[in-house]
């Protein structure tokens, strides 16, 4: 495509010209910038530098507000850029700027015009070059360029050594070696008069501490000589930004600097420089209790204060304080309480966070109680933070502030019926964890999940389906701690869990299939024999099984000596009639039957396991009343032997399993699991598929079965034979024993605490955020550790000990190469930084002004170099006499030979003794030395 002709290059649009056109267009926004874009690219390709500079100046404006891509003009700006005049250079290095990244290929082009511009004249034209390398620069241009950055930190002209100092942190962090011809430099501008410049070199170095601190330690004096002097209240923060980092380092730098920074914190009135040195106190000198209690009275003055803005500052100041000085949070603590209830969210949750660090388990209970009726009143979206912080703060650790576990599952289950509760997950996963992990809740957890289950209305709420979920897989689980099995049978079928997705509908099923074999087996393996007061025609399909048998309270006590023991714990329970056992079978079918035809793989499996084992079991139980005795005897020992089959495979307790336990699983030999399965059809294709006559789990709901029915299966194994799935698992634990819990039982503690719910009522509640200050008051008091009714149960731990080391280990620094060739600037060129103190105050003595206080250590190295002259010609002198005595007697010369290097020995031992002695008065941590005695 030919460039623009002379009349296009005359009626070129200008940059307001598209401005205009785009708010008046009509053909559409997205078709003006594509017609726009086309006029552009042909501008581009002129000749003429005006035309083209309009151009670029045109991509660069739809670049920022419509991000259009402009890699394309990446060759015509470096043509606009050797422009001689000024405004084409400012365009040129503006769209350079947005366009030009490591990989542009010419980006290897700009390195001579940019020598060009940092060595002009024109003071504008080094700060667009300056400005532009602070945006590109790589490796190479930051090598390359260094000279002339070199150059520039001692630039007369303050406007572009201020610039040049900017720069240099990204050359720094492109090209570290640089450091070592720019950072003395450098460091000279911190003694600049001007504001603007030694706020630029402040600010440099805000940033290099930032990730290593202890690099720059040496340059302590300077940093308190500009806290002190300065005038300037941004120069004063970025100082105090680096303190920060620093004062942890030194402790002597620490009580050096923190009387001037309570000075500061008295007399200043501006509330940034004010709140910097709060922050500063508080994270980096809470140990100078003086300056802690200043610094908190100020927080107290930006807590009331009327601005939202100084509030939440002074919130998040107290936050940082509450980690070592809790008694900052009782003198507050009443603004705290009142701020739960400010307009401004970020207010409210910086509150609650200072609430939730107060929290402990002596107050846990009470305090988690008034926040969750603070989550009722709150809006949606602060309620569901108020429930996220509860459970955050209350799982921590594996639960170590819970002692009372009935409690904190209560509460989950009262959490999830909070209208705006969006926490469904989290709860989910904690349930389920609890009742894993602690084996004394597991009959509260029963209840609670009965409780959700039952419960219709949370049905509808697609946030609760992980609590609902929870509370299936719990009911069906630990079924032999429910009160009443039939009931969960009535709720996990209920008409409504329709409204559940399929994977959760399909949990909803499994647990059913539980339920059930439990009721069957309570039933079968009492040893009674099934009331004959029902019949199959009298009862209807569907009917309500609780409408059939007695409350298992009746039979508590009557009972109580037929007790099912399952997971090793005892739970009394009623006898089952024949009708309810019918009711439960009509029910199942009733429900699970248009399940059959589901388009979800996972349900319709489950639906067919469970009417398929109803189609077995049923029939006998149905003819044992109709035969006589002797027929039905037979039949029913056989049923008895399906359902305790059954009831083994589903009776293995289930445990918490590691995250690294997969990982410890050896990979077997020979297996490929990134193998290609592409081939797979071709290798499968002559494998016929089975037949559609293979046996299918039957169902009252179809007319014609095919193959094998379940009512005429004879089971011939005996009864080592019918527990083979246990055998199978014993098997399995035996030789995979890593990964299972140990299976001790441990004694069964009488549950003798106060009922879970039994608080405090809600109409005893007035004021929430009284009883809030009242609570967080008596947290702060030390009292003894209350006495419960028992024990805090066990909660199951694992692989702590593998999990921590790779938490701890830490990926690589980038900056080890910046932060050593910054060592080997202060410290010296060695190739080990200095530890010991008279290294490092030789090292020191090469500062200006500071030379009076390390005389000693050049004293101590000549009278060493004197010490090793001598021990030299010692040495010579030895030898002549050995060689001597080598000529007078030969025989004895492995003797002397040993003698001399004992003696030897002896020598230079005594000679680092005395070196270590005349050492041992200068001995300081190897990070003190580096700054100079008249600042500590």
């Amino acid at each position: 495509m030919s460039g623009p002709s002379l009349m296009d290059s005359l009626f070129q649009r200008s940059l307001e010209d598209l401005i205009k056109g785009l708010r008046q267009q009509l053909i559409g926004e997205q078709a003006f910038i594509s017609k726009s874009l086309e006029e552009i690219r042909k501008e581009i390709k002129s000749t003429d530098l005006s035309t083209k500079s309009t151009a670029l100046l045109k991509l660069s404006y739809l670049s920022n507000l419509h991000f259009q891509d402009m890699s394309f003009a990446a060759f015509p700006a470096l043509e606009v850029l050797s422009s001689p005049r000024f405004s084409h250079k400012k365009i040129a290095y503006h769209a350079i700027s947005l366009s030009f990244h490591d990989s542009t290929p010419v980006l290897l082009l700009i390195t001579n015009h940019l020598r060009k511009d940092l060595n002009s004249t024109n003071e504008f034209e080094v700060s667009l070059s300056l400005q532009c390398l602070s945006r590109i620069a790589n490796v190479d241009l930051a090598r390359d360029l260094t000279p002339e950055v070199f150059a520039l930190l001692s630039s007369n002209k303050l406007y572009v050594r201020k610039r040049a100092v900017a720069v240099v942190l990204r050359v720094f962090e492109k090209y570290p070696d640089s450091v070592r011809v720019c950072f003395k430099r450098l460091v000279e501008n911190l003694e600049n008069s001007d504001p603007q410049v030694l706020s630029a070199v402040v600010g440099v170095f805000s940033e290099l501490a930032c990730k290593d601190a202890r690099s720059y330690l040496p340059l302590a004096p300077e940093f308190y000589k500009i806290l002190v002097d300065s005038k300037n209240n941004w120069i004063s923060i970025k100082v105090l930004k680096i303190f920060s980092k620093l004062a942890p380092l030194e402790p002597r730098l620490a009580k050096r600097v923190v009387e001037p920074i309570c000075d500061l914190m008295r007399d200043t009135g501006a509330k940034s420089l004010l709140f910097e040195c709060i922050r500063t106190v508080v994270t980096s000198l809470s140990e100078y209790e003086s300056a802690v209690r200043l610094a908190v009275g100020k927080v107290r003055e930006f807590l009331e204060d009327e601005d939202p803005n100084l509030k939440y500052l002074g919130l998040q100041a107290l936050r940082i304080v509450a980690e070592k000085h809790l008694w900052a949070v009782s003198e507050n603590k009443e603004v705290v309480i009142k701020s739960l209830s400010d307009a401004d969210p970020n207010i409210k949750v910086e509150s609650l966070r200072l609430v939730m660090a107060m929290v402990s388990e002596h107050n846990v209970s009470e305090i988690s109680r008034v926040l969750v009726n603070y989550a009722i009143k709150s809006d949606p979206v602060f309620c569901n933070e108020i429930l996220g912080s509860i459970l955050s703060t209350c799982s921590r650790n594996l639960y170590e502030i819970i002692v009372d576990f009935d409690w904190y599952v209560s509460l989950l289950g009262e959490m999830s019926r909070i209208p705006h509760c969006q926490m469904g997950d989290e709860i989910e996963n904690q349930l389920i964890d609890i009742g894993l992990r602690v084996k004394d809740v597991r009959p509260e957890l029963v209840r609670v999940a009965r409780d959700l289950l039952i419960d219709p209305a949370l049905l509808g709420n697609s946030f609760l389906h992980g609590v609902l979920s929870a509370a299936a897989w719990a009911s069906g689980e630990y079924v032999e701690f429910s009160r009443n099995p039939l009931e969960l049978m009535e709720a996990l079928l209920q008409p409504r869990t329709s409204l559940l997705p399929p994977p959760i509908r399909a949990i909803y099923i499994q647990s059913a299939f539980k339920v059930l074999v439990f009721c069957l087996h309570t039933c079968f393996m009492r040893g009674k024999s099934i009331a004959p007061s029902a019949s199959l025609d009298n009862l209807p399909a569907g009917v309500s099984a609780s409408a059939s048998y007695e409350s298992f309270d009746d039979f508590s006590v009557e009972n109580g000596a037929d007790a099912a023991v399952v997971h090793g714990q005892t739970c009394a329970s009623a006898p089952i009639t024949k009708e309810s056992i019918v009711n439960i079978l009509n029910l199942v079918e009733f429900a699970l039957g248009p399940l059959l035809g589901s388009h979800d793989v996972e349900v319709q499996e489950r639906a067919r396991n469970l009417l398929g084992f109803v189609d077995l079991t049923k029939p006998e139980i149905l003819t044992s009343s109709i035969h006589g005795k002797r027929d039905s005897e037979g039949k029913r020992v056989e049923t008895s032997k399906i359902i305790k089959l059954m009831h083994d495979a589903f009776s293995k307790e289930l445990g918490p399993v590691s995250l690294s336990a997969q990982g410890k699983v050896s990979l077997p030999d020979g297996l490929v699991l990134k193998e290609n399965l592409g081939d797979l059809e071709m290798v499968c294709g002559d494998i016929e598929p089975p037949s559609s006559n293979s046996f299918s789990f039957g169902s009252p709901f179809e007319e014609e079965k095919d193959g094998l029915s379940f009512s005429n299966l004879q089971i011939k194994e005996d009864n080592e034979q019918s527990n083979e799935s246990t055998s199978l698992l014993a098997a399995h634990r035996k030789r995979h024993g890593l990964y299972y819990l140990s299976s001790g039982k441990s004694e069964m503690i009488s549950n003798d605490y106060p009922p879970a719910n039994d608080h405090m009522s809600q109409g005893d509640i007035n004021d929430n955020a009284d009883d809030l200050v009242k609570l967080t008051a008596e947290s702060l008091i030390p009292k003894r550790k209350p006495k419960h009714g028992k024990p805090r149960p066990v909660v199951v731990k694992l692989d702590e000990v593998d999990e921590k080391p790779v938490a701890m280990k830490q990926p690589e620094s980038r900056d080890d190469s910046l932060s050593g060739a910054v060592r080997d600037v202060l410290f010296g060129s060695e190739d080990i930084p200095p530890t010991s103190s008279q290294s490092n105050l030789s090292n020191s003595s090469k500062r200006k002004g500071k030379e009076k206080q390390h005389t000693y250590p050049h004293i101590e190295s000549k009278e060493s170099a004197a010490g090793d002259g001598n021990s030299s010609s010692r040495r010579r002198k030895d030898r002549s006499q050995g060689k001597e005595r080598r000529r007078r007697s030969p025989r004895k010369n492995d003797e002397e030979r040993k003698d001399a290097d004992q003696k030897e020995k002896k020598k230079s031992s005594g000679r680092h003794k005395s070196r270590q002695r005349a050492e041992e008065p200068l001995k300081v941590p190897a990070q003190t030395p580096v700054i100079p005695d008249f600042l500590l």
